[in-house]
């Protein structure tokens, strides 16, 4: 029963387009990542540096920078308010360094400051994690059961609404993070204009990995409810 409602031949075009925005995604970011990682700052800056010199500029002294092993797995922890650098991040001083360090700083500038979404997706942090975790295996139930038990297909459509929600709240936040850190890096002068330029590029490509994943859970959603209702 549940092959007749979810894998249809529709469900085969709904894959190639949500995987086809996410490989591209992936790829605009990684190569546009390596491309700047070979150009080196003219003022010798490292990621760790710039990351310092955003939060400076915003008056903010009392973040701590981190090293995390990995790859491009930066980020900032509002719960412990810490930033976060990877290794291909932390010491270097390529222009792909100092963009995603400054951008990770606008997200503690963000938290320090008040930022409205930021707060928000702080909120819907647990609530999303509980309803990614139980939307798709109560939807599966409610597709194996009889029709009169659609309610089951619904609470796991509208647990799963959480999670878009989640992705979509991200969007702003990621883009303010970006334009904070673009605008402290000009501002503080501590790239020059051509390097400006390539960490606006850098910053661009990974905001089309949130792009590619609100659209991604923005589809999916509507073809569960699309489900729900063909079945009823």
């Amino acid at each position: 029963m549940i092959f007749n409602y979810y894998y249809d031949s529709s469900y085969i075009i709904y894959m190639l387009i949500t995987l086809g925005i996410s490989m591209y995604a992936h790829f605009k970011v990684q190569n546009t990542f390596s491309k700047y990682s070979k150009i080196k700052t003219s003022r010798n800056i490292t990621g760790m540096q710039s990351a310092q010199q955003v939060l400076s500029y915003n008056d903010i002294y009392d973040i701590p920078i981190k090293h995390i092993k990995g790859n491009l797995n930066d980020n900032f922890n509002p719960s412990q308010n810490t930033i976060f650098l990877s290794d291909p991040v932390y010491s270097n001083n390529s222009v792909s360094a100092v963009g995603v360090a400054a951008h990770e700083a606008g997200h503690a500038v963000q938290n320090a400051q008040g930022y409205t979404p930021i707060k928000i997706r702080q909120l819907l942090v647990p609530i999303t994690q509980l309803g990614s975790n139980l939307a798709m295996p109560l939807v599966f139930i409610g597709l194996l059961l009889p029709v009169q038990y659609n309610f089951i297909v619904n609470l796991g459509i509208i647990l799963f609404s959480l999670a878009v929600v989640f992705q979509i709240i991200t969007l702003p936040v990621e883009i303010n993070a970006s334009k904070r850190a673009v605008l402290s890096l000009q501002n503080a002068n501590m790239l020059n204009e051509e390097e400006l330029k390539g960490a606006k590029e850098v910053l661009k490509a990974a905001a089309l990995t949130y792009v590619a994943a609100a659209f991604t859970a923005i589809i999916s959603l509507l073809r569960l409810i699309l489900i729900s209702r063909r079945r009823n």
